[in-house]
């Protein structure tokens, strides 16, 4: 009889799944079969005869992108791809930032890395560099390619208000780094976040001093940050900290924010959006 009575209770309960749920637990539906995509961007290719290579440049624009009138900074986003670089959650801030008020809209320019051990560092003269890194040394090409082919290209394009910001991390902040001491009036705006500054056997900061020496005077910003890196990494900032503090031509706007809580896995988020807020601040008058 027990067997019959327990046999019975579990076909009701398979038979009602009201039942067989816990109380108060909601019918889940069920997924669609097709979903839509939720698109961020758009993603363009160009093709850089200086570089010999047809480049992935991915676009995002701000919310009131169109409006009559209206021009925006560009931020050129190294490490700019989809899948595995930085493009989405930069341009996550971006957006964060035009809805809320919390700095000024921009177009993002995602460029998308190929060889970036190539694209983002100078010649070496260590030997073990040049051992393990062979195809390093290409960064005055990929800066030819950015100010002679990508800028004139996104200016055609799209509305840009003529302020130009270049950002990168890790091997690209070292590139950004270079290309603000060695060729300045590039872009107007730098951001730099824990850039590999041991390269070279640190050459970059230890010419960072009379790099800064030669720079013309004219407003332009830099936004340096630095995760807890110790060793080269740290003290190549901490050499370039130094010089700016005397050397730094008249119009450079400059601010060090080190943020030693965040690992070099970290940091590149939270350092970005303090960089957006700092550089790209809204106007005393878009805040009234």
């Amino acid at each position: 009889m027990l067997k019959s009575m327990l046999a019975a209770l579990a076909v009701l309960l398979l038979a009602s799944p009201a039942l067989a749920r816990p109380a108060g637990h909601p019918m889940l539906p069920r997924p669609p079969v097709h979903g839509r995509p939720i698109v961020i961007g758009q993603s363009y290719t160009v093709r850089s005869h200086v570089l010999n290579q047809t480049r992935t440049i991915n676009v995002w624009l701000p919310a009131t992108y169109g409006q009559k009138g209206k021009t925006f900074p560009v931020l050129y986003l190294l490490d700019g791809g989809v899948q595995y670089e930085d493009f989405q959650h930069i341009a996550g801030l971006a957006h964060l930032g035009g809805i809320v008020g919390q700095f000024r809209e921009m177009i993002v320019i995602g460029i998308a890395g190929i060889d970036r051990k190539h694209d983002f560092t100078s010649p070496s003269s260590d030997p073990a560099e040049v051992r393990d890194f062979p195809t390093t040394g290409g960064s005055a090409a990929f800066r030819r390619f950015l100010g002679s082919e990508l800028e004139p290209w996104v200016q055609r394009h799209f509305k840009g208000d003529g302020e130009r910001v270049l950002m990168g991390e890790s091997l690209a902040g070292l590139f950004v780094t270079e290309t603000f001491l060695r060729d300045p009036t590039l872009f107007d705006d730098y951001i730099a976040i824990s850039p590999s500054l041991w390269w070279d056997k640190q050459t970059l900061s230890k010419d960072a001093a009379g790099l800064l020496a030669t720079h013309p005077a004219g407003k332009r910003k830099l936004y340096l940050s630095i995760a807890s890196e110790g060793s080269t990494m740290q003290a190549g900032v901490d050499r370039i900290v130094t010089a700016l503090k005397t050397k730094a031509p008249e119009g450079l706007a400059w601010r060090y924010e080190p943020m030693p809580g965040e690992t070099h896995a970290t940091i590149y988020h939270p350092a970005a959006l303090a960089a957006f807020r700092a550089l790209m601040a809204q106007p005393p008058e878009a805040k009234k």
